[in-house]
């Protein structure tokens, strides 16, 4: 580990054993799991992680999220909620993420009442202060604490920091949830983000690992990094026929490749 990296680690450390208690909002991701494992390390059974389960997370992000916490020795609150219920994020408009956030936060204050526990903290780090991330504020006005951020550790530090500890997260590729496929304007509905989850179960069965399918009407737009351009074209006739079996009409490769947040180019 870079000196660098493991200075601002001890840092989160110190910060962490200062508390006696602390939930953490929890997804499974790298962020999230780390933060979780460092957590567990200094306080054991007073770290609750709890995990928002939505049509908006796709089936094996939330499997996975359940075998990670059980790796790490997390306890692990699952609670169920109903995006469609909440007002305004059905829409889909630009600040869908801090409508969901807002909404999250909730949850878990509400959940949290049955508990011995003040503290929330999530995944967030300073990677994520450099892009549109309208979540983070939801978070900051709801008191959610940013340990990472704190720390000043960034995303390729958190892969580092959990390559160094032994994690099979290490290299777990970002994930987002399933409504990010679909243009801001665009309603969210349970079709359409059954498409999407379909469609990407198809490449992840594939041996792809970094991509999206994003959704423009009946047309998907597959995104996958330019090294796996060959790999997909390979199999085109097999994705091509499966997309459509999930309602798609049309399948484009963009030639852009695999970015995070493409949307937000739209």
């Amino acid at each position: 580990m870079k000196s660098t990296t493991e200075a601002k680690f001890n840092k989160l450390k110190e910060d962490l054993s200062s508390g006696k208690s602390l939930a953490i909002a929890y997804s499974g991701g790298v962020d999230s799991s780390l933060l979780s494992a460092v957590a567990v390390e200094i306080l054991g059974e007073n770290v609750l992680g709890i995990f928002l389960n939505s049509p908006l997370i796709p089936n094996r992000e939330y499997n996975n999220a359940v075998e990670t916490a059980a790796e790490i020795g997390l306890r692990l609150k699952v609670i169920d909620f109903d995006p469609f219920l909440v007002e305004g994020l059905s829409s889909n408009p630009k600040n869908r993420c801090y409508i969901c956030k807002s909404h999250i936060a909730g949850k878990i204050k509400e959940f949290l009442k049955d508990y011995d526990i003040t503290e929330i903290a999530d995944g967030q780090n300073v990677s994520d202060l450099g892009e549109y991330r309208p979540g983070i504020k939801a978070s900051d006005e709801a008191g959610i604490l940013h340990p990472f951020i704190k720390a000043g550790i960034n995303k390729d530090e958190i892969r580092e920091i959990a390559r160094e500890l032994g994690h099979s997260f290490a290299d777990k590729p970002s994930s987002a949830c399933l409504a990010s496929r679909i243009p801001y304007g665009d309603g969210i509905n349970p079709k359409k983000l059954g498409m999407v989850e379909r469609a990407e179960d198809i490449l992840f069965s594939l041996g792809f690992n970094n991509f999206r399918v994003r959704l423009h009407g009946d047309i998907a737009r597959i995104e996958v990094l330019p090294s796996d351009f060959l790999a997909l074209l390979q199999n085109k006739d097999l994705i091509m026929k499966e997309l459509k079996n999930t309602g798609f009409k049309y399948i484009c490769l963009d030639m852009g490749g695999y970015r995070s947040g493409s949307m937000d180019e739209i």
